[in-house]
């Protein structure tokens, strides 16, 4: 029997075959926060879904935790039928965030 693929194996595919776009909105945060493409890609090919957004219009999206020059770091994308949609990244804000995995209740 084979293994239905996983959400976080579809979306390494998916970065893998660069059928991703970033938002305007995700590119002008890595600009500000000086996070290159290629961070973003081994942030997301080396992360774990931290949280999932199901009925996120108009695709579902996940929360990825990973790492940018040893620092935790935060993308948000959309799982779209024929590509990854980056929405956001960030650094995780202490004050919202434990372990910068777990969403402190505000």
């Amino acid at each position: 029997m084979v293994e239905p693929i996983s959400f976080i194996d579809e979306i390494k595919m998916m970065i893998s075959r660069r059928d991703y776009h970033l938002t305007f909105h995700a590119r002008a945060r890595m600009f500000e926060r000086r996070i290159s493409n290629r961070d973003l890609v081994d942030l997301i090919m080396n992360g774990e879904i931290i949280e999932e957004y199901p009925d996120r219009e108009p695709c579902p999206a996940v929360l990825i935790l990973g790492f940018v020059s040893d620092r935790q770091c935060h993308a948000v994308v959309a799982c779209c039928m024929d590509h990854l949609r980056i929405i956001t990244v960030y650094w995780p804000d202490e004050e919202r965030w434990i372990n910068h995995c777990l969403r402190k209740n505000e």
